[in-house]
């Protein structure tokens, strides 16, 4: 059993560098992928958070939101050419950059690997002069206010076994998060192997199903006991009503048990101060590369000018939603709006996720925006994945 102790646990290290420079390597030998052009100079850094960097000549590969579906997250990593296709989870992108939009977090029950996926690469990436970076998403805020509406089971799940896995690891949460993905699916498949985790859902089911489709029946609410009588010759049928809801609030309660185990690791985990919040701050909101911004939701004019760089609740955002998050604004207004922003934050274009796009990755008004994700977890429209590279002066896809 886990300890739900706070001084138990390992606490990732925080970051105050206001300015990092990220030393270059020759790309190894295992089949990497060069950057675009061969870059002269390091990838420098700036912010508290990652907040301003600049990557002369690198290749930027983005990519929307995940949102718990691992296997979604490596098939998009993989064609963008900066993950491995041998089940390692190996670096193979060289120089590049990869920047993940947010949104990792709820509809999916492989959260954590993910994001320990994402650091496993950053840390390899580095290695060759490359780099990866997250901006937070609502749903990351989300989760370190409390707010668990949007959680998989899974995902609850997936807590309770991480937190149990770092048992193991005491002090040492570096190690311990990052080799999570590696053992996450091991865990998994131990958990429903258990007698004690599929038997409780299987009687469930059964009982359930027997009280649906007998209930209907206005002479089976007339008495507490059901007798073959009742049932009208169902004689396959022999428990009475009582019985049957003795049955399933036992199983109940053993579910609710488990569920409660994910939802209290889960606080733990997630709660200001916790192990994962603290992981989260390791990524800011607004991330800046060359001449292109990246942020989950967007930004206006009012936000920049105020140094408003934390995650800004939606209903004042939206740049990936049809109206610019003024809905009462025309094509012109929001051009108009877009225009402000950039001209603010000094780039030539703004990236975004947040809103699924039915139709596919896809640019506006001039391709001063980006909208790229394309809910391709299969907790929103399991389409299939796509990532946009973003060169110096050009954009092209990978789906």
């Amino acid at each position: 059993m886990a300890s739900l102790c706070m001084n138990s646990l390992p606490l990732p290290p925080s970051s105050h560098s206001k300015k990092l420079a990220l030393t270059e390597a020759s790309s190894s030998s295992n089949g990497s992928i060069a950057a675009a052009a061969t870059a002269s100079k390091p990838i420098v850094v700036s912010g508290n958070t990652p907040t301003f960097v600049s990557a002369p000549g690198r290749r930027i590969v983005a990519v929307g939101d995940l949102h718990g579906d691992l296997d979604q997250a490596r098939c998009a990593l993989e064609m963008a050419g900066v993950l491995s296709s041998d089940g390692l989870d190996l670096w193979t992108g060289g120089e590049s950059v990869l920047i993940q939009l947010g949104d990792v977090l709820d509809r999916g029950e492989d959260e954590l690997a993910i994001l320990s996926l994402l650091r496993s690469l950053d840390m390899q990436a580095k290695a060759e002069g490359g780099a990866v970076f997250q901006v937070n998403g609502n749903h990351e805020t989300m989760n370190v206010e409390g707010d668990f509406r949007y959680v998989d089971s899974g995902g609850f799940d997936e807590c309770s076994d991480f937190l149990e896995y770092l048992n193991d690891y005491e002090n040492d949460w570096e190690e311990a998060f990052v080799g999570w993905v590696g053992m996450s699916e091991r865990w998994k498949e131990d958990r429903r192997l258990s007698r004690n985790y599929w038997g409780p859902l299987n009687l469930v089911k059964e009982h359930t199903c027997f009280l649906m489709n007998t209930m209907f029946d206005a002479k089976l609410l007339i008495t507490n006991s059901f007798n073959l009588q009742a049932l009208r010759g169902k004689e396959e049928f022999s428990f009475s009503y009582a019985e049957h809801l003795r049955i399933i609030s036992d199983d109940f309660s053993e579910i609710l048990g488990q569920r409660q185990k994910g939802v209290i690791a889960r606080s733990v985990l997630f709660r200001p101060g916790g192990p994962m919040a603290c992981e989260l701050a390791r990524h800011g909101v607004v991330l800046k590369v060359n001449d292109w911004v990246f942020c989950h939701g967007g930004l206006l004019p009012h936000h920049v000018r105020s140094f408003i760089l934390f995650e800004i609740p939606d209903r004042n955002v939206g740049v990936s939603t049809v109206a610019y998050g003024l809905e009462r604004m025309n094509n012109e207004q929001i051009n108009a709006v877009l225009q402000d922003t950039l001209r603010a934050v000094g780039a030539k274009a703004m990236v975004v996720g947040h809103t699924p796009q039915f139709a596919g990755a896809n640019c506006e008004y001039n391709c001063s925006i980006w909208r790229i994700d394309v809910g391709m977890s299969s907790g929103v429209l399991n389409s299939r994945p796509e990532v946009r590279l973003f060169y110096e002066t050009k954009v092209s896809s990978f789906f």
